[in-house]
């Protein structure tokens, strides 16, 4: 998704920049529509080559007009247009109106929306809602989306799938399910975190040439983590380099009957680059997993000591991969929170926190949209309704670096209003074992010198981009311990380090 912007804004923001548009570039509403119909009818032919029949489902405002212009050039290409509404068209207004008017005028006409129209189409057009939806589709116009769905036929959403909200990326009662969307003038957040990234397919983004300073004192509303913000992050590795030089991590977890989770979270440190990686973990599980991975330092710590000093002689702290919260973990959990280490929490960690809260400064917490709802005190749903409130929140109450995962995973900062958004990786990542992947990861990037914000960022960027170079056969199936091999392959790339091996 590298040909994407990397601001994301929220639809107020893109409405603010339109008007903008209108008022101080001599850019009417009915020129940045025509433009808009245009592009969307060059994506159509450009994803669609085949198409030669289409219907055009239109709404009563804006979103609509786009829709209408649409139609009316892929008419005069020869296409057969149908145009549908579930509205009034005699309510349309402004420049909606004038789109309208200029199809009737073309000899296009609007039908009542029906079912067979749909099937009998080899391209649906979503022109319903755009970005002003705040409250669920209800009547007619969720009747309208739920026939979209049920056709069968591919769907191109114009600025964003109906039903879709555009800043938190929740679905409102029933959304488009679209295979295209097409978003104009400022990215919406929405489309990339939550359900966003479902309901909109292949997302396509065309700023309708409108002039930049239109955002001018528009903040963005999130930023998109990409490969080139994160260059120069890894500098490439002197010759003269040891092991000493690449930071040394401590892995705490792995209860009795947990050993992988901790083994996982070691082996991605390595990968991610440490020097050196140890386990502290149960005395019945250190042989087992130096047996499995001979390179990590197992070390069997018990409730009575032993992990005090593992903390003195580390750069970076991992605690949570099959922790536990009972006696043991509880133990192990109080004893590396006089640590002033840096630290990653995850798992249990982030269960015993919520029991125990507090805030630091030099910690990341990664927790999954359930963790997240401990440490916040409230349901799932909730969390899942504004990710990025969530995210900011837990950043506020807890300190440090929030990292929310889950599909288009985000990562706060506390007193930092601008949020980071991660829209790689698929659903191949959710299998048991992948967080502690991203835990060992992110413990290595802090251990190699990065400051939290920056190890969370490409810490997160860095394990969904290998889980998607993981699941290039296919996303059933995948393995956390597949993530290891591509997770190197990209964190060398990005360093630079992959190009100087003679071949």
């Amino acid at each position: 998704m590298d040909h994407l912007p990397e601001a994301l804004y929220c639809a107020a923001d893109t409405r603010e920049a339109d008007r903008r548009t209108a008022a101080n570039f001599g850019l009417g509403g009915g020129v940045l529509m025509e433009r808009a119909g245009s592009v969307a009818f060059a994506v159509l032919r450009e994803r669609f080559p085949r198409a030669r029949r289409i219907t055009v489902v239109c709404g009563p405002g804006n979103n609509g007009g786009d829709g209408y212009v649409l139609a009316r050039l892929a008419r005069a290409a020869g296409l057969t247009v149908r145009v549908s509404s579930p509205g009034d068209v005699g309510r349309l207004q402004g420049d909606a109106a004038g789109a309208h008017a200029r199809w009737v005028e073309a000899g296009g006409a609007v039908e009542n929306l029906a079912a067979e129209s749909l099937r009998e189409s080899a391209v649906v057009v979503d022109a319903l809602f755009g970005t002003g939806l705040e409250r669920p589709l209800e009547g007619a116009w969720r009747q309208a989306v739920e026939a979209i769905n049920a056709s069968g036929r591919p769907v191109l959403a114009l600025d964003i799938a109906s039903g879709l909200h555009a800043d938190t990326g929740r679905v409102l009662g029933v959304a488009v399910r679209a295979d295209v969307t097409l978003s104009f003038i400022g990215l919406k957040a929405g489309l990339l975190t939550g359900r966003g990234r479902e309901m909109s397919g292949l997302i396509l983004f065309d700023d309708l040439a409108i002039p930049a300073a239109v955002f001018d004192g528009l903040a963005p509303l999130a930023r998109r983590v990409t490969e080139r913000n994160l260059r120069g992050l890894l500098a490439r590795r002197p010759r003269h380099a040891h092991k000493g030089d690449f930071g040394r991590v401590l892995i705490v977890g792995g209860q009795p009957g947990m050993p992988g989770a901790a083994q996982l979270a070691g082996t991605a440190a390595y990968r991610a680059g440490a020097g050196l990686v140890t386990v502290a973990t149960h005395p019945l599980h250190a042989p087992i997993i130096s047996a499995v991975r001979p390179e990590l330092i197992c070390q069997a710590v018990t409730e009575d000591g032993g992990l005090q000093t593992l903390l003195e002689a580390a750069h970076a702290v991992a605690i949570g991969p099959g922790l536990g919260q009972c006696g043991w973990g509880r133990a192990l959990w109080q004893t590396t929170m006089t640590t002033r280490l840096p630290l990653v929490v995850d798992a249990d960690g982030l269960r015993l926190l919520a029991a125990q809260p507090q805030r630091r400064d030099n910690w990341i917490l990664t927790p999954h949209p359930g963790e997240a709802a401990a440490l916040l005190g409230v349901s799932v749903a909730e969390i899942e309704n504004d990710r990025f409130q969530a995210a900011r929140t837990i950043g506020e109450r807890y300190g440090g670096v929030c990292v929310l995962k889950g599909s288009g995973s985000l990562v706060a900062r506390d007193a930092d209003p601008l949020p980071w958004l991660c829209d790689r990786g698929n659903p191949g990542l959710a299998t048991g074992g992948s967080g502690d992947v991203l835990t060992g990861a992110i413990a290595a990037l802090l251990a190699q010198g990065l400051a939290p914000v920056d190890a969370a960022r490409l810490g997160v960027w860095a394990h969904a981009s290998a889980g998607d170079r993981a699941a290039e056969n296919g996303e059933r199936g995948l393995l956390a311990s597949d993530l290891f091999a591509p997770l190197r392959d990209v964190l060398n790339g990005l360093s630079g380090d992959a190009d100087r091996i003679p071949h």
